[in-house]
C-alpha cells in the first residue's frame, strides 16, 4: 500500500472519529432533554426496559465486522455516559448541591455558628429523664464553654416496649435547662404535627435515621423557622441522604446540618458501620455543614475518641456524642453513653485535635 493511500485512510478515519463525536454529543443533548422531562414528571431517569429494547434493535441491525457482544458493550458504555449526563444535570438543579452554591453554608443556631472554621460539639443524654439529669449534664458542658446540648424527648425505638421518651414534658425540661444555663437545645421530632409546638422549646430539630425518608416530616421541617439536623438512614445511599435534605431546603429552610451516624452492614463488631468517607463526599457534593454521631455509629464507648478524631481529620464540622450522669441506670442506650469522667477524657483528647480539612 502506498503512503498516499495510507494517509488517505487515516484522514478518512479522523473524519469518521469527528463524525462519531458529533453524533455522540447530539445524542447526549437528546438525553438531557429527556432527563429534564423525566425530572418534571418525577420518574426514574434509568429505564432498563427501554435500554434493553434499544440494544436489541441495534444488534438486529448489526452487519459486522463487530460481533453482537462487542456492539452491545460499546452502546452500553454510551448509554451509561448519557445517564451520567442526566445525573450531572439533576445535581446542578438541587438546591443543596455544591454546583448550585460554591461557598459553604454556615448555620446560625441562636447565635452559635455551625459550619465555620471552629469544630462544634453536641453532647447530652440519649433521653430526657428528669430536670436534674439534664441540668447536671448542662452544668458540666457549660464548664467547658460549650453551649449546645442534646436530649431525646420523643424516642423512636426498635421495640414498642422500650422507653419512648417523656414527650412534651421532655421538651419543657429541655427549655428550662436551656434558660437556666444559656444553652441551645437539640431534640428529635418524629411527627410533623409536633414540629410547630417544638419550636417553642428547642433551637434545633433533629430528624433521626429512622425518619430520614419520612417525607411529610421533611416537608414540615422545611417549613419550620429553626435549623434542622438530618441524620442519614441506616440503609441509605449518600444520594438518598442528599435528596432527603433537598426535601427540607425545597420548602424554604436552608439551615440544614447533615449527620453521618453509621450505616447497617453485615459487620457486628460495632452497632453500625461508620462511613467516614461520607464526610468528604458530602463536602464535595453539597454546601451544607456535616457532623458525625460517634455514639450511634459505634455503640461502643471505647471507640468514641478515635472515631471523633477521624471525623475531625476528614473535615467534619461537628461531633455528636452522648453523656449521662450515670449510664448504668439510663432508660435507653446505657451501654454507649459516657459518664462524666469518660467525658472529661474524651473532651481532653478531642477538643483541640487537628485542623478541619476543607
Amino acid at each position: 500500500m502506498s503512503n498516499q493511500k495510507f494517509d488517505e485512510l487515516r484522514d478518512e478515519l479522523d473524519s469518521l472519529n469527528l463524525e462519531i463525536l458529533n453524533l455522540v454529543n447530539k445524542r447526549a443533548e437528546l438525553v438531557q432533554d429527556i432527563g429534564e422531562i423525566k425530572g418534571k414528571q418525577s420518574t426514574q431517569r434509568f429505564d432498563p426496559v427501554r435500554e434493553r429494547d434499544m440494544l436489541d434493535h441495534i444488534v438486529e441491525q448489526n452487519d459486522g465486522p463487530f460481533k453482537n457482544a462487542t456492539v452491545e458493550h460499546i452502546f452500553k458504555e454510551i448509554f451509561k455516559a448519557g445517564l451520567e449526563v442526566q445525573e450531572d444535570d439533576q445535581q446542578k438543579e438541587l438546591l443543596v448541591s455544591r454546583k448550585r452554591k460554591a461557598e459553604d453554608t454556615v448555620v446560625n443556631i441562636n447565635g452559635t455558628p455551625f459550619g465555620d472554621d471552629e469544630t462544634q460539639f453536641i453532647f447530652g443524654p440519649c433521653a430526657v429523664e428528669s430536670y436534674e439529669q439534664v441540668a447536671s449534664v448542662a452544668e458540666v458542658l457549660k464548664g467547658k464553654g460549650l453551649n449546645l446540648i442534646r436530649g431525646g424527648a420523643f424516642k423512636p425505638r426498635t421495640s414498642p416496649y422500650d422507653f419512648q421518651g417523656l414527650g412534651l414534658e421532655g421538651l419543657k425540661i429541655l427549655k428550662r435547662v436551656a434558660d437556666d444555663y444559656d444553652m441551645r437545645v437539640v431534640s428529635e421530632i418524629v411527627t410533623p404535627s409536633d414540629i410547630e409546638v417544638a419550636q417553642d422549646y428547642i433551637d434545633v430539630i433533629q430528624i433521626g435515621a429512622r425518619n430520614m425518608q419520612n417525607f411529610e416530616l421533611l416537608k414540615a421541617a422545611g417549613e419550620a423557622k429553626i435549623p434542622v439536623i438530618l441524620k442519614r438512614g441506616m440503609a441509605a445511599k449518600i444520594s438518598d441522604f442528599i435528596n432527603a435534605a433537598e426535601y427540607i431546603i425545597s420548602k424554604g429552610n436552608e439551615d440544614i446540618i447533615l449527620c453521618e451516624r453509621g450505616i447497617r452492614t453485615f459487620e457486628s463488631a460495632t452497632r453500625n458501620t461508620l462511613d467516614i468517607s461520607a464526610v468528604p463526599v458530602l463536602k464535595q457534593e453539597t454546601h451544607l455543614p456535616i457532623m458525625v454521631d460517634v455514639t450511634h455509629s459505634t455503640g461502643r464507648r471505647d471507640l468514641l475518641i478515635p472515631t471523633a478524631k477521624a471525623a475531625i481529620a476528614v473535615g467534619a464540622d461537628g461531633v455528636m456524642a452522648e453523656v449521662h450522669p450515670d449510664p448504668a441506670v439510663a432508660l435507653s442506650d446505657s451501654q454507649q453513653q459516657m459518664d462524666f469522667d469518660q467525658f472529661e477524657e474524651f473532651y481532653k483528647e478531642v477538643a483541640n485535635y487537628g485542623v478541619k480539612v476543607k
